[in-house]
């Protein structure tokens, strides 16, 4: 028993006209409809305009449009008696050899349908009345999370843990409709008469607990995101990137709730709206900035930085006295200016001549080129390591004035 098709795709022709009274799916619904009962729609049999909600029995004879879009499930008692994917027109016929339970068409579904129906099919043989409800295979938009106190992961980019406040929406699809409707939609809402399925409503507490499950798992997506080192992903990255990290969203998921495998749901996409990093974190990715905008070894960036803090601490406290022991410290690191001959304890700095001769002869390093130090000067003065004061100083130094 089951189904006839008797037309692929949407209503159209001849038909059309011939299809007085059909059961469809109702106007008006929100975006974030998932489960609702079928509607009739037409004259009635020629006595009058009925589209009534509430009548969402079917029975030999009843035709059924499934449009583009969304799946048709017959249920009696709880558990399912024909399950219809493919867009187009059907008739119900408890007793035709032609008919058919299962019409999941090509599409994505088609591979896993066919396990669930064997698994949750009615059992014994279902009477002649059923109701009709229409599942939503569309990506359902707007499920919204957010966190109200920082959410913490170690972080492999920026080596260190980091938090933050985060908010934003994802969209959501129905990937089995059978594992969805037996496993996580509550009795209520296939039964007859039965309220629409919306994810959106504050008083569904099914969706209410796929929101608490998807903050639950937001430090474990931004820790996947961040720390593959395939993608080489930065946090920065994740604002952009809706598919990519939507991706370790839905991982995070599945490893924590089981959507797919249990409830045949998935995350397509993401929005985060906003980010609020906690102080740490920003601190963090503000020197990394000022590193990755000097130059592409970070290291040597945060030395140059280093260095012009130096330059900047000498002008204020000494000018060309502090910038000569600035210099010291640079050229023990091989910087800028010559290095300091070492200081010896008193009585020692006059060493007898032949002790002197007895030790390897040094040669005296090369006198820096001036004027290269000056361009060194001038080059963190165009970069604004250094204030135009801090370069007057540095010049004076370098020029012996």
């Amino acid at each position: 028993m089951g189904f006839i098709q008797a037309f692929k795709g949407a209503v159209g022709g001849m038909l059309a006209d011939q299809w007085k009274d059909f059961l469809t799916v109702p106007n008006g619904l929100p975006q974030t409809a998932a489960l609702f009962p079928a509607v009739p729609q037409g004259t009635n049999a020629g006595r009058g305009s009925n589209t009534r909600g509430s009548e969402n029995v079917i029975s030999n004879g009843s035709k059924i449009l499934v449009p583009q879009g969304y799946g048709l499930i017959t249920v009696v008692d709880g558990r399912a008696t024909g399950l219809i994917t493919e867009a187009g027109g059907y008739e119900f016929n408890d007793s035709s050899p032609d008919a058919r339970s299962v019409f999941a068409g090509d599409d994505i579904l088609a591979s896993t349908v066919g396990t669930s129906w064997e698994r949750f099919k009615f059992g014994g043989r279902p009477s002649s009345q059923q109701l009709a409800f229409y599942v939503s295979l569309k990506e359902i938009p707007d499920n919204r999370f957010g966190t109200q106190s920082e959410i913490y992961w170690d972080d492999a980019y920026l080596n260190s843990q980091v938090g933050a406040v985060c908010r934003g929406s994802y969209t959501l699809r129905i990937i089995d409709p059978l594992l969805f409707v037996h496993n996580f939609v509550p009795a209520t809402f296939i039964s007859a008469n039965a309220p629409v399925f919306d994810f959106a409503d504050v008083d569904n507490k099914a969706g209410s607990q796929l929101f608490q499950e998807v903050v639950g798992s937001l430090a474990q997506a931004f820790s996947r995101y961040t720390n593959d080192p395939d993608k080489g992903n930065r946090i920065s990255k994740i604002q952009g990137d809706s598919v990519g990290f939507a991706q370790s969203l839905s991982a995070a998921v599945e490893e924590g709730y089981r959507w797919s495998s249990d409830r045949g749901l998935a995350i397509v996409k993401t929005a985060i709206v906003s980010i609020e990093y906690d102080q740490h974190t920003r601190e963090l990715l503000k020197d990394v900035q000022k590193a990755d905008a000097l130059s592409g070894a970070r290291s040597q960036s945060f030395m140059n930085q280093a260095a012009a803090r130096g330059v900047q601490a000498a002008g204020e406290t000494g000018g060309g006295a502090g910038l000569a022991m600035f210099g010291a410290g640079m050229g023990a690191a091989g910087g800028m200016v010559n290095p300091v001959q070492p200081w010896a304890p008193p009585g020692q700095q006059g060493a007898p001549q032949e002790q002197q001769q007895a030790q390897p002869q040094q040669a005296a390093p090369a006198q820096e080129d001036p004027v290269a130090k000056l361009a060194q000067y001038k080059q963190m003065l165009d970069q604004g390591l250094i204030s135009e004061t801090d370069y007057e100083a540095a010049k004076k130094a370098a020029l012996g004035l």
